[in-house]
């Protein structure tokens, strides 16, 4: 698939230190082109505590944000900082088209729930049948009505004027649009109304010592995601974790970094027994060409 270069360079929002993609479609191009899953924070609405199916936004890890950063594709956003010069400048026409814009998407939603509740009351009727009944919109008369109607109209010159008169022609009704509220709208994304971020980061993400790991493992084309529930810096898969089990459990060192045996060891027997390899690695800060390597260590039966 061709790259979209139109949706480069894209907002990361820096909200207190954590780097959020609230745009579902940038969440779906940097998984699809650049290899970086995040982690999905949000909660589905009326299922506040489920915790295993989350959706947007999506959190990245300081090395991903900075590595898009570095390489061009995204730039750093203020939020809280971003939004409040945004919103405060913005002039009365613009806010009003941004209102409506809510209201219409709002009354869609009403009358789309509407419609579904009404196609499952049919279909419960029709299940009892008494569909049939509904839409002929029968409505029986008590025996002693008819007989005062009839004899009412029967009597020379009369004239039927009572408020009741069945072949009186029914008030008219409001809009359906006007018989109900519209749902209330909250927006995912700042574009519209927001339309003035420039497309400039000031500093870079801070990100640990382990980043030069995590950069010479993505430019080998691996998928990398957080690893704190297997005792690593980074889970590493060869392609989409969502079609391949990862690989490596990668432990980020520096060059000269003293280590114990038995973490080596622990590693690699851990590794073993989920199917993995024990994978750790660093930067050489001696030489000018900041070479990492990397070395895969693996439990094995004698």
């Amino acid at each position: 698939m061709a790259q979209d270069s139109s949706v480069e360079p894209f907002a990361i929002s820096r909200i207190a230190e954590r780097y959020l993609l609230f745009d579902v479609d940038v969440v779906t191009y940097v998984r699809r082109e650049h290899n970086i899953c995040g982690v999905l924070i949000g909660t589905i609405p009326h299922l506040s505590q489920q915790n295993i199916f989350l959706g947007i936004p999506l959190e990245l890890m300081p090395e991903e944000a900075r590595l898009l950063v570095e390489g061009g594709h995204a730039y750093i956003v203020e939020d809280v900082s971003a939004h409040k010069k945004g919103f405060l400048e913005m002039d009365r026409k613009d806010r009003l088209a941004f209102m409506q814009l809510m209201d219409q998407r709002g009354m869609e939603l009403s009358l789309n729930a509407k419609r579904k509740a009404e196609d499952r009351s049919e279909k419960a009727l029709q299940q009892r049948g008494l569909a049939q009944g509904k839409k002929e919109n029968i409505v029986p008369k008590a025996p002693a009505d008819e007989e005062v109607l009839k004899g009412k109209n029967d009597s020379p010159g009369f004239e039927d004027t009572s408020l009741f008169s069945l072949e009186s022609s029914p008030a008219p009704q409001p809009p359906v649009s006007q018989q109900m509220p519209p749902h209330f709208v909250t927006p995912t994304t700042s574009h519209p109304p927001l339309t003035s971020f420039v497309p400039h980061t000031s500093s870079l993400p801070t990100v640990p010592r382990t980043y030069p790991l995590f950069k010479y493992l993505h430019s080998k084309r691996y998928f990398s995601t957080p690893g704190l529930r297997f005792g690593c810096h980074y889970t590493v898969y060869p392609g989409d974790p969502l079609r391949f089990h990862s690989h490596f459990l990668a432990t980020g060192l520096d060059w000269d970094e003293e280590f114990d045996l038995l973490d080596i060891v622990g590693g690699g027997r851990l590794g073993t027994g989920v199917k993995k390899a024990y994978l750790v690695g660093g930067q050489n800060v001696r030489e000018r060409t900041g070479e990492v390597r990397a070395f895969s260590i693996e439990w094995a039966g004698l």
